[in-house]
């Protein structure tokens, strides 16, 4: 595995640079913070991750061993391929990235372009317990609460279903109000039912109620 590169900056573009190692330019893909530390001629320093695939070999560089080991990390959430994870490193700091991760804030990676409600759910969900915020007493993060990991997931349904993210948030809020041990247990497939089914059954008292003004 190449841990880091250290050589002479030969040339910085918008999402790589070449960096030149005693006459052997190696190509390292880096998010735009990133590369505005090189400096062509300067030396320059890379903390690496090799992503191997059948047809090629891809280096992606970081200015330190943070932020390659939060771009490890969210390798591991199935559907973020390195060129999303790295999309998220170039939005948010990788403490910021920690603290969502663990305190559920899926908004937080909506932010990312590529990322929607549903893969930022999957996003909180998977890293749940994976990164620690740095800093914190004892070593120990934010405890997730259950909404913050099923609610996201329940918008996205919703909003594939045509609901806008609004009204969606806000008839899971209402569904639930007379339901609280649905939202305590999480399972998303029945807080959807029973948001749906209170979607019906409002439908039907505001038609009753026109009728009975007519």
């Amino acid at each position: 595995m190449i841990s880091f590169l250290r050589g002479t900056v030969a040339h910085v573009g918008l999402s790589s640079a070449v960096i030149d190692l005693n006459g052997a330019g190696m190509s390292v893909n880096a998010t735009p913070q990133t590369l505005s530390k090189l400096r062509v001629g300067d030396e320059g320093k890379l903390f690496t991750s090799l992503i191997v695939r059948e047809d090629s070999l891809t280096l992606f560089g970081f200015s330190s061993d943070d932020e390659r080991e939060v771009f490890d990390v969210l390798l591991s959430v199935s559907g973020v391929g390195p060129r999303l994870a790295l999309a998220v490193l170039a939005v948010h700091e990788p403490e910021a990235i920690r603290v969502a991760a663990h305190s559920g804030d899926g908004k937080a990676f909506t932010k990312v372009p590529g990322i929607g409600p549903k893969v930022a759910g999957r996003i909180v969900l998977e890293l749940a317990g994976k990164l620690v915020p740095h800093g914190t007493p004892g070593g120990s993060a934010p405890a997730v609460s259950a909404e913050a990991v099923w609610k996201p997931q329940v918008v996205a349904a919703m909003t594939s279903l045509g609901w806008s993210e609004k009204d969606a948030t806000a008839s899971i809020d209402k569904s639930l109000a007379d339901s609280p041990e649905l939202a305590e247990q999480g399972n998303v497939a029945e807080i959807l039912r029973a948001t749906l089914r209170w979607l019906g059954q409002d439908g039907a008292r505001a038609g009753n109620r026109v009728g009975a003004r007519g």
